[in-house]
């Protein structure tokens, strides 16, 4: 008796665990590569969260450029770096000129402006999490989720640069923007609940610095979408990087707002 198949969507997110990480593959289902980029802001929970815990471990015991540098080191590693690659050739591309820029960005070569933008991005990076303090665990997975979320509009609102790409299959299997962003609006409200539930007081603060990543999630695939005339695999990854680490920045402002309005006379704690 032959076994009932999976539905797709459980086959979909078997493929996205593949294609975004480096942990073992499920036994089963069958993987299907076809809508994985709606489930990528779920597999970004799984990886951050390992990132957050050893953030909350090691928290206090080293010091903290160990501390910060063990846990980006983790991310790169879950992830295989496949995003970061995607931002440096995006930042080849961009300084190649228009009339170069695909191909730079296809060159395997790392460029001058590829080597910046990783020393950036993880400067970045690490400057919000120090700022975050014990308060990085929560921030952190927001920050990965909405960096997952940001592919999605510049799926939806630009188009693909090379229709014979390795990511040219988001577009052929795209089934509209609202649609594509039902996974990650269940997950959010999940992370909502999570976050007041660790946070107590400080709850609504942890929760508007992680909901400001919205903003990235949508100003840096637009950016990149007018800036290239579209989008490739490259500039989605560099959609998922900027926008990770601008997210954590943002957190970081707002926290430290938080806190200085907390210690006024007079405002909620005063």
């Amino acid at each position: 008796m032959s076994r009932p198949s999976a539905p797709p969507w459980l086959r979909d997110l078997a493929g996205a665990w593949i294609f975004y990480s480096v942990l073992p593959a499920w036994p089963r289902p069958q993987p299907r590569f076809a809508r994985i980029a709606r489930f990528a802001p779920w597999i970004a929970l799984v990886l951050a969260l390992p990132q957050a815990l050893l953030w909350g471990l090691l928290q206090g015991r080293v010091p903290q450029l160990v501390q910060v540098s063990l846990v980006l080191a983790a991310g790169l590693v879950l992830s295989g770096g496949l995003h970061m690659d995607g931002a440096m050739d995006t930042a080849d591309g961009l300084a190649a000129g228009e009339q170069r820029r695909l191909e730079a960005m296809a060159d395997s070569r790392v460029g001058a402006m590829g080597a910046q933008t990783l020393a950036l991005l993880l400067l970045l990076r690490a400057a919000g999490l120090a700022a975050l303090g014990a308060m990085a665990p929560p921030l952190l997975i927001w920050a990965a989720v909405w960096s997952r979320v940001a592919p999605l509009p510049a799926m939806a609102f630009f188009p693909y640069l090379r229709p014979e790409g390795t990511a040219a299959f988001h577009r052929r299997h795209w089934s509209g923007l609202a649609r594509e962003l039902r996974p990650s609006a269940l997950l959010l409200l999940v992370l909502l609940a999570g976050t007041l539930a660790w946070a107590g007081p400080a709850g609504p603060w942890l929760v508007l610095a992680g909901g400001a990543g919205v903003l990235p999630a949508l100003a840096v695939p637009f950016w990149l979408g007018r800036r290239l005339g579209g989008h490739s695999g490259d500039s989605y990854g560099a959609s998922v990087e900027w926008t990770d680490a601008v997210a954590l920045l943002l957190a970081a402002l707002v926290m430290g707002v938080g806190a200085a309005w907390t210690a006024v006379p007079g405002g909620p704690a005063g």
